[in-house]
Formats: structure tokens, C-alpha cells, sequence
């Protein structure tokens, strides 16, 4: 019996303690949940539950969906929503989003990196890091990215040379199905790497491929469930192999980088810079020669700007682009539209940047298709760096803030039709261009993507020349109501894999 008794003892002894810990984790998940909510003008938001938060109310594949269906029309347009334990509150609408962010751009200027993001970057870089070190770091990227030919004629001439050699690249597949995606990111990528490292790379070039191959491989564990769970409960999933995997990906980009670095910097001339590597790495020196090595211009810094460059230069434009090539094969009548404004503006000649004054609606169809394409409809998280009241509502210091940059691309105050492809939104009665204030997909405020000058030359520049050049339809036996739209939904929106036809066409005047 006293063996006995000592086993029940301790049962019932494991019992308890394995019952004080549920309700002490339970009692501070609760409180931390509820601890901020004492302000009667905090926003509303739908009842969470403990540990978990609102995570059973979510379509946890579409989030975007519930945001927008369900707690934006039941709640307004500032809710709260607990992401497990972490509090979040949503801003939706454009008036709503465009008062936060460029109204209080002060005040909604500071970045919130999910840990996963937080460990790889550590502070470092231009798209995560708060403070000295991203105004520093985006000062310079601003600065010299304009002095190597950003929103200027000669990063006009460097696009003109990738598009022809993507011209020729697509030629090869002489008309037969073949996935946009590759060719496409390859050409948008050179014209950032261009920039940075002062050279463009082969399409071959095994390590150019390698890193192409890195962005979209960083997106897609970014973007997975195993990831998203460890940002919402990092203390429970550090074990996950995705994480790991993401880890083993950010050094691989940084061993290559290094080695790109040291080549850079053996062959330095600080007279005639080649690119912003070469800017960064003269700068540095100044700084070093002058007794100033507290600062921020070292090799961390340098590596994260230039991995957030390549990936935010590289991923979103080429991502938009393979969607118009999409949209174009899915609405076909559009697609002549477009042919038919290419031949009478610009004949058999190279398109220029010139021409985009004289081609409204080519113009049209390339804002509807950054609209549609909806690339990140969360945006970036934000977090408020003092007490605000927005909307009525009361939002405290610190607080993680979503702007919904679906909601504002999608606003249906503001679009005629938010949910059609439909490029009259950005023309007025006479078929002449109107941007459209809603017209956000670059984001807003101080946090507003520093390449979008770049952005929007590319784009005009690849899906011109590509319309101009080529007819885009569907596969055989694929009709244009076969062709999906839905997302696939990684770190940002990109179409479900798909292959397309490209015919050979020539322009005349």
C-alpha cells in the first residue's frame, strides 16, 4: 500500500502542478491580452480567447479574406485582432489608412519585424531596422540609387538593353507554353543588381540563378504556416524546420554577398564608382580614415540594404508583371486595346519612357494590374511610437499596427468596380490618364517603397516592350475562363503556377 499510496500521491501532486500551470499560463495570456484594453475608445474587435486569440475566427490560408468580408464590415475601419497572444490593430479603407500614414506618418513611421525576421536582420538594413540606422541607411540607398540612374535616362537605357534581351530569350520558346515567371524575374532582378554591384549578371551565370533562387525560396518559407506559427508563438515552434531553413537560406545570401563585397573592394577606384556597393565601401573608408567607427555604415548594414534591395527591387515588380501577362491572356479584348494604342504611338520603334504621356490607357492597364494584383495585401507591420486616436479610436504607444492595403486598392467608395480587372479607373471621360488617390500599392508615408520611381519605370518599360513584341494567350486546350486569379499566397500575392503562350507579332504604324 505505500507504494501505492506514494504513486497516487504523486499523481495527483503531477495533477495539480500540471493544473496551476494551464491556469497560470491561461491568467497571464488573458492578462496580456486584456491589460491594454482599459481606454473606452480602444478599438473593437472580435472577442479573443485566451492563448489562442482570434486564430479560430480566421481563415488562417486567407486572413486578407476574414479581414476584409468579415471584421472590416462588422467592425469598422479600425479594429483590433489578437494574432495568438500578440494584440494588432487593423487600419482598412483609404481616408482611414492615408490619415495614419501620411497624416501621422510620425507616429506610424517606426517598422514591427516579426522574430523571424527580427533574428535574421538584427536591426541591420533599410526595410526593418527603426531608428538612426533607417534613416541612415535609407538616406544613402535613396541618394545613390538616383546618382546610378534611378527615375533618370540612363537607368532608361540599362531597361531598354534587358528588355531586348528578354525579347530574344522569350523568342526561343517560339510560341510554345512556357512559365512567364523565370525570364521575367531574371530581366527585373539584372536592373536592380545593376545598380548595386555596378553589373548586370548572364542569365546563366550558375551563381546569379542561385541567388534569383534564394529570394524566391526566402519568400516562400516567409510566407509558410510553419513560419507564421513560430511569429505568433515563437517560445513553441523554434524546433521547426522551416525556420531553420530560413536561417541556412539568409547566410547563403550572405556568404555570397561577402564574396561579391571582397571582389568589389579589390578592384575599388573611389573616383569612379561602379555602383552603391562601391558608394557604401568609399564611404565607409572616409569615415574609418576621419577616427569615426561608431557608425553605421559597416559590413552588416551593407549585406541586409542589399539583400532588402535585391529582394524588394526584384520580387514585387517581376512578380506585377508576370500578373499583367496573366490579365492580359485572361482578357484578351484589353490585350488589343493595348496592341492597337502600341502600333499608332509607337510603330516599329524601341518604347521610351516619353511615351507613357501618350499611351493612356497602355498606362490605364498597367496601374489596374498593380491594383488587381493586390501584391501585399497586409502591407508591412508598423508599430506607433506614441499615443494616438484615430477614427475616434484610441491606439497606445507600441501598439502593432496592419495598415490593409487591400481595403484601400479595393476600397469600394473609391473604385467604381474594386473587384473587376477594369482599366477605366484611371481614365476620365475624354480616355485621358487620372491617377486615382486610392492608388497605394507602394504604400504611403515615410515608409512609402524607396524604389518606386524605379518601380514604376520598369513596369512601363518590360510590359510595354513585352505587348509590343509578343501576343499572350493561354496554352492549348486552356480556355481564358480556365485561367485562375486566385493567389497563392507566400510573403506576397503571386499567381498559382501557370504557363502561357507568347506569339511573335510585329508593331506597324
Amino acid at each position: 500500500m505505500g507504494m501505492l499510496d506514494t504513486l497516487l500521491q504523486d499523481s495527483i501532486s503531477l495533477s495539480l502542478f500540471v493544473g496551476l500551470v494551464i491556469l497560470l499560463l491561461v491568467y497571464f495570456t488573458a492578462s496580456s491580452i486584456f491589460s491594454s484594453q482599459w481606454h473606452k475608445n480602444e478599438p473593437p474587435g472580435p472577442t479573443p480567447l485566451p492563448f489562442l486569440g482570434n486564430m479560430l475566427q480566421i481563415d488562417l490560408k486567407k486572413p486578407y479574406k476574414t479581414f476584409m468580408e468579415k471584421f472590416y464590415k462588422t467592425y469598422g475601419s479600425v479594429f483590433t485582432v489578437h494574432l495568438g497572444p500578440k494584440k494588432v490593430v487593423v487600419l482598412a479603407g483609404y481616408r482611414t489608412v492615408k490619415e495614419a500614414l501620411v497624416n501621422h506618418d510620425d507616429v506610424f513611421g517606426d517598422r514591427d519585424a516579426p522574430p523571424i525576421i527580427d533574428e535574421i536582420s538584427q536591426g541591420h538594413g533599410v526595410l526593418w531596422s527603426n531608428g538612426d540606422t533607417w534613416r541612415e541607411m535609407r538616406g544613402f540607398s535613396l541618394s545613390n540609387l538616383r546618382d546610378f540612374g534611378m527615375g533618370r535616362k540612363v537607368c532608361e537605357d540599362k531597361i531598354t538593353e534587358e528588355c531586348q534581351l528578354l525579347m530574344e530569350v522569350i523568342k526561343n520558346y517560339k510560341g510554345k507554353p512556357f512559365d512567364t515567371t523565370q525570364p521575367i524575374t531574371y530581366a527585373v532582378s539584372n536592373i536592380i543588381c545593376s545598380m548595386i554591384y555596378g553589373s548586370r549578371f548572364e542569365y546563366d551565370d550558375p551563381e546569379f540563378e542561385c541567388m534569383i533562387s534564394r529570394v524566391h525560396k526566402i519568400n516562400q518559407l516567409l510566407g509558410s504556416s510553419s513560419v507564421q506559427a513560430y511569429n505568433l508563438f515563437p517560445s513553441l515552434f523554434k524546433w521547426i524546420a522551416n525556420r531553420r531553413e530560413s536561417y541556412n537560406v539568409a547566410a547563403a545570401n550572405r556568404k555570397r554577398n561577402s564574396a561579391l563585397f571582397s571582389h568589389l573592394k579589390q578592384t575599388l577606384n573611389p573616383e569612379t564608382c561602379r555602383g552603391l556597393v562601391d558608394a557604401f565601401l568609399v564611404h565607409k573608408q572616409k569615415l574609418e580614415e576621419a577616427g569615426m567607427t561608431n557608425n553605421h555604415f559597416h559590413d552588416n548594414n551593407l549585406s541586409m540594404t542589399v539583400m532588402n534591395l535585391i529582394v524588394a527591387g526584384s520580387e514585387t515588380t517581376s512578380t506585377t508583371l508576370t500578373w499583367g501577362m496573366l490579365f492580359m491572356a485572361k482578357y484578351p479584348q484589353i490585350q488589343d486595346k493595348v496592341e492597337e494604342e502600341l502600333r499608332e504611338v509607337v510603330g516599329d520603334r524601341q518604347v521610351q519612357a516619353a511615351d507613357r504621356r501618350n499611351l493612356p490607357y497602355t498606362n490605364a492597364v498597367i496601374h489596374e494590374t498593380q491594383r488587381m494584383a493586390n501584391i501585399l495585401p497586409m502591407s508591412l507591420p508598423h508599430r506607433t511610437t506614441r499615443d494616438i486616436t484615430i477614427q475616434g479610436h484610441f491606439i497606445k504607444k507600441g501598439t502593432t499596427v496592419y495598415p490593409f492595403l487591400m481595403s484601400v486598392l479595393y476600397d469600394e467608395s473609391e473604385w467604381e468596380k474594386p473587384h473587376t480587372f477594369h482599366p477605366s479607373h484611371f481614365l476620365d471621360k475624354d480616355g485621358k490618364f487620372v491617377m486615382k488617390d486610392a492608388f497605394m500599392p507602394f504604400s504611403a508615408g515615410r515608409r512609402v517603397c524607396l524604389g518606386e520611381s524605379l518601380a514604376r519605370m520598369e513596369l512601363f518599360m518590360f510590359f510595354t516592350s513585352l505587348l509590343k513584341h509578343f501576343r499572350f494567350s493561354p496554352a492549348p486546350g486552356v480556355s481564358e475562363e480556365d485561367l485562375e486569379l486566385t493567389p497563392q499566397t507566400n510573403f506576397s500575392f503571386s499567381p498559382l503556377p501557370h504557363q502561357l503562350c507568347a506569339i511573335p507579332q510585329l508593331c506597324q504604324k
